[in-house]
């Protein structure tokens, strides 16, 4: 399985012809989500496929910058199954149990947000601890002092932030990128806030 983030016109058709594209060099999408709709004229939009044997992902890549307006800005493994993670199924898990909403966030964020990890970390007077953390997360994660929901580099990994109170944040990591972007900050802003009402009225 592959995820394919693309920009392309918000015209009718551009999406028809992007599928088309995808098709001809041998890929079969399976779901497409809208990420980021641009001011510009542009849309932002992950496209989950599998290839057909033989067909080689830099194909599709060249195949989808043949398009006319379409750029491809990042293309990846997808390793989390053969679906897109919306918003509600993270909304459902946190209610399902308001005693670990906190702790659900951080597990339900990396098949949400496509990237790596997710952590939760204190931001205490001896630097920065890690308090829960999901599979693949660093063992030590050296943010910078900031506020509010914002970006930052820390290695290899592009990060976006958000905090949930009492001196803690929630971060979600992408290794090499694609960089986050303003709706998915929002997003992830919307998502700590809401885990950490649901976890304050337990």
């Amino acid at each position: 399985m592959l995820l394919l983030r693309v920009e392309l016109p918000n015209v009718p058709g551009s999406l028809g012809r992007l599928a088309t594209a995808i098709g001809a060099a041998g890929g079969d999408i399976e779901a497409i989500e809208i990420v980021e709709k641009g001011l510009d004229g542009t849309d932002v939009d992950d496209v989950l496929l599998e290839v057909v044997e033989g067909a080689m992902p830099d194909s599709v890549v060249s195949a989808c910058n043949a398009v006319e307006g379409v750029r491809v800005l990042w293309i990846s493994r997808y390793l989390a199954g053969g679906n897109l993670f919306p918003d509600l199924e993270v909304v459902e898990s946190l209610t399902a149990d308001p005693d670990i909403a906190l702790d659900r966030l951080v597990e339900a964020l990396p098949v949400a947000f496509r990237c790596e990890w997710a952590a939760r970390i204190a931001l205490t007077d001896g630097g920065p601890e890690i308090e829960c953390a999901s599979q693949g997360a660093p063992p030590s994660i050296d943010l910078k002092p900031g506020f509010g929901v914002e970006r930052q580099t820390v290695g290899d990994d592009l990060l976006a932030i958000a905090p949930v109170g009492h001196g803690r944040v929630v971060a979600i990591g992408r290794r090499g990128g694609p960089e986050f972007l303003d709706s998915e900050l929002a997003r992830l802003g919307h998502l700590v806030g809401l885990a950490a009402s649901i976890a304050r009225t337990s």
